[in-house]
């Protein structure tokens, strides 16, 4: 594979950067203001940004993975509160049903966020949580019912439910046990196990692409702040131990953004499960360094950084839902453990 951009690509990365960086939140206080956010809304929806995945007619994806990783990216990067993976997930799921996807429309995940929630019988018997939602309102979330042969087929049940998270950018709808399930009457395909690993390869691309745009955030905002922040005389990044730090979280970011350039490419080229054990790696590099990267700028921000008016805890809260999202790197890691070397947390 040939990881550099195509001239489209880097245009497409270009143009992304500067319109989240001119509609993006800038300080906390920016979340409050629906104005703002719903230009952000707006121009998202009006660049057809959450339709890369939809049908091209011939059931191929209008954009491929890495179109899509180049949008999570420069989104992450300033923690914008727009939906975007949520949607762009719904629609490639319903794509591969063969069924055209309904606005507005999440996918409805099991409590540990790990995979699409599997309902039995005509109603959900346990809690299932949308990700992504927005302040607009949702008609429905996809699950999958069993049938024959391990397949499944794609059903609704309707959001309304509470919202919350730890993220301030991306809210979680629960949706209560007792729900009824919808089929979805224009899917004309079944589901099989294929199909689910090429979407959660997906999912994985999308959250790492998601890690490395807020690491690159997070860090521009905390080498401003030890540029501008002084003490005994002199700016806080002129010390050698804070410049070791702010060093060390850029080598991770840059690794991270290296370690996601081919899980996003290998989505649309390699067969399902290797497109999904490339995700399982990116993800589980990009987890941990997140984690690091936003605890580093926390920590260079000294005591301001445990504030509430500091936007770093708005980029490590926005980590944490990545992170869990779709798995974290103990979850990746035990999953390519089974999966290569046929153990189970370190037992034959």
């Amino acid at each position: 594979m040939d990881t550099r951009d195509t001239p489209e690509q880097a245009e497409l990365r270009r143009t992304a950067r500067q319109l989240a960086r001119e509609l993006g939140p800038r300080t906390v206080a920016d979340l409050d203001d629906p104005k703002r956010a719903r230009r952000l809304a707006d121009a998202v929806q009006d660049a057809g940004w959450l339709e890369l995945r939809h049908d091209a007619g011939d059931g191929r994806p209008l954009a491929s993975g890495v179109e899509a990783a180049i949008l999570a990216d420069a989104l992450g990067e300033v923690v914008a509160d727009v939906p975007f993976a949520g949607p762009v997930l719904a629609a490639d799921l319903a794509r591969r049903a063969g069924a055209e996807p309904i606005g507005g429309a999440r996918i409805a995940f099991s409590s540990d966020l790990l995979d699409v929630a599997v309902v039995s019988g005509a109603a959900t018997t346990a809690p299932v949580h949308a990700v992504d939602c927005g302040a607009e309102g949702l008609a429905a979330a996809y699950v999958l019912v069993p049938d024959a042969d391990g397949h499944h087929r794609l059903a609704t049940v309707a959001i309304d439910g509470a919202s919350g998270g730890v993220d301030l950018t991306r809210a979680i709808r629960t949706i209560p046990a007792g729900a009824p399930v919808r089929p979805v009457s224009d899917a004309s395909r079944v589901l099989g196990r294929g199909d689910l690993d090429a979407w959660a390869a997906l999912g994985l691309a999308l959250t790492s692409a998601d890690l490395v745009g807020l690491m690159r955030g997070v860090i521009d905002v905390t080498v401003a702040y030890a540029r501008e922040r002084r003490q005994y005389g002199v700016p806080i990044g002129s010390f050698q131990a804070v410049q070791h730090l702010l060093a060390d979280a850029r080598c991770l970011m840059e690794g991270a953004f290296s370690a996601t350039l081919h899980p996003a490419w290998a989505v649309d080229a390699l067969p399902p499960d290797a497109a999904r054990d490339a995700g399982r790696v990116a993800k589980s590099y990009c987890a941990r360094a997140a984690r690091i990267v936003c605890e580093t700028a926390i920590q260079v921000h000294g005591g301001m950084g445990n504030t509430w008016d500091c936007i770093a805890h708005v980029y490590l809260r926005r980590a944490l839902l990545s992170s869990q999202w779709f798995g974290d790197d103990g979850e990746q890691l035990r999953c390519l453990q089974r999966a290569r070397f046929g153990v189970t947390d370190g037992l034959s």
